[in-house]
């Protein structure tokens, strides 16, 4: 694993307008029930950072490289037919040719990546929807990330009823987006419970896990990731007063 997400003393922000230097990547990653506003707040966060000179990269799971888009196609198409393992599989084909591709080498170059969804959506979809078994979904999500960890999740939560509503309300519906209610209440509930402590800490590959909460307005919503990565990741702590939470 890359000997970065051990490193002492990581450089802070520049307590200036604009971020001068960041000398290592983060991952921040977030997570939620469909419709709960995860690409939203992936782009409003990327865009605060960039106007602050922060060098960001913004990618979505799964899709992200000319594989992935494909794989993308093939398990949102209403019309695939799979297997919840071959499903899983796909899914995972897609994060490792992105980790390789994009994610690890933006990482080293000292970019902050914001990425929609990664491994709690995997444990909550393959694992706790579709019934798989958990420790062989976590042995090959190693194998997909390289024993990668996030330095921050950020986990919207929103009843999936209400999700899956907006999110109908935005565009037809995928095929996840048609697995019925009961796959959705499902998800939502696995995804309530990797916010508790004693899940955190049996699962430490997950990384730091923040439950926000992700009714409101898009500004109240973007307000609390402001103020829950500021107070989370070190690099970032200046970003209330570099960016002010009405950007």
């Amino acid at each position: 694993m890359d000997s970065r997400w051990h490193q002492e003393g990581r450089d802070q922000f520049d307590h200036h307008t604009r971020v001068t230097h960041v000398s290592a990547g983060r991952l921040i990653v977030f997570e939620g029930v469909e419709g709960a506003g995860k690409s939203t707040q992936v782009a409003r966060l990327g865009r605060r950072l960039t106007a602050a000179g922060v060098p960001t990269a913004t990618f979505r799971e799964p899709g992200g490289t000319p594989l992935g888009d494909e794989i993308r196609r093939l398990l949102l198409d209403p019309a695939s037919m799979m297997s919840a393992r071959a499903e899983a599989l796909l899914f995972m084909a897609s994060r490792a040719e992105l980790m390789a591709r994009e994610v690890q080498p933006a990482l080293e170059a000292g970019t902050v990546v914001l990425l929609d969804r990664f491994f709690l959506s995997t444990y909550a979809y393959q694992v706790g929807a579709r019934g798989l078994p958990m420790a062989d979904v976590q042995a090959a999500n190693a194998v997909a990330t390289d024993g990668l960890v996030p330095d921050l999740t950020l986990l919207l939560t929103l009843p999936a009823h209400v999700g899956i509503a907006r999110a109908t309300q935005r565009s037809g519906r995928d095929r996840m987006e048609q697995s019925g209610d009961s796959f959705h209440l499902r998800v939502e509930q696995s995804l309530a419970e990797f916010a508790t402590a004693p899940w955190q800490a049996a699962h430490p590959e997950c990384g730091p896990i923040v439950a926000i909460d992700a009714a409101g307005s898009e500004e109240e919503v973007a307000t609390r990731v402001i103020d829950a990565v500021s107070a989370r990741i070190s690099m970032l702590d200046s970003l209330r007063t570099t960016l002010g939470v009405t950007a």
